[in-house]
């Protein structure tokens, strides 16, 4: 059996894509984030809902003081589901000097409408395009989970534009690597059933 090839630029974007924290100080322009947004909302999206909307954010002192409180929020969170077990994986997080958005320049929170079950997965489908369109575009992306409990409370969502009806469902940030990410491994593809 011959097995199929992926076209290679498809295949480049979806292998080499990497999680980036450490980037140039090199500010994006506006044609190549909205370059980057054009590429989000072609994702799939359920009964054509399309409920993504963005925040773009680029300002360093906005991104400074939305890292120390997304730290808070979430060293809060994970003590009160019980999550740190006496570990040192928190200690980062305490930390002043830890930037939650690794000096990226630019943040891009896809926000989603609440317009039905499936806008989760509706925002994180333009997410994956989002950041294959950045890697093949030579640009680092990585998602900042850790930021999305801070980026929906009320505070920030007044200080960012953001509607309380909308929630902020995920923080990418993107820049200019400052150097080469290694490649990681993954597992097979574990297939629970074949029928």
């Amino acid at each position: 059996m011959i097995k199929p090839e992926i076209p290679a630029a498809a295949k480049n974007a979806i292998y080499q894509r990497r999680a980036v924290r450490s980037y140039l100080p090199q500010k994006l322009d506006a044609a190549t984030i909205h370059t980057l947004l054009e590429a989000a909302v072609r994702a799939p999206t359920a009964i054509h809902e399309e409920p993504w909307t963005f925040v773009v954010i680029q300002d360093v002192g906005l991104l400074k003081r939305l890292s120390d409180r997304a730290k808070e929020f979430f060293v809060e969170e994970i003590h009160h589901q019980h999550l740190d077990r006496g570990g040192h994986a928190l200690d980062r997080f305490k930390s002043p000097d830890f930037n939650i958005f690794y000096n990226a320049s630019t943040l891009i929170v896809i926000c989603g409408k609440p317009l039905g079950p499936f806008v989760v997965a509706d925002c994180w489908l333009a997410a994956e395009n989002l950041m294959l369109a950045a890697c093949s575009m030579g640009l680092g992306t990585c998602v900042i989970g850790a930021a999305v409990s801070g980026l929906n409370s009320p505070e920030m969502k007044a200080e960012l534009g953001i509607p309380a009806e909308v929630s902020a469902v995920a923080p990418i940030i993107v820049g200019v690597p400052s150097s080469e990410t290694p490649l990681t491994s993954r597992k097979e593809p574990q297939i629970l059933a074949w029928k």
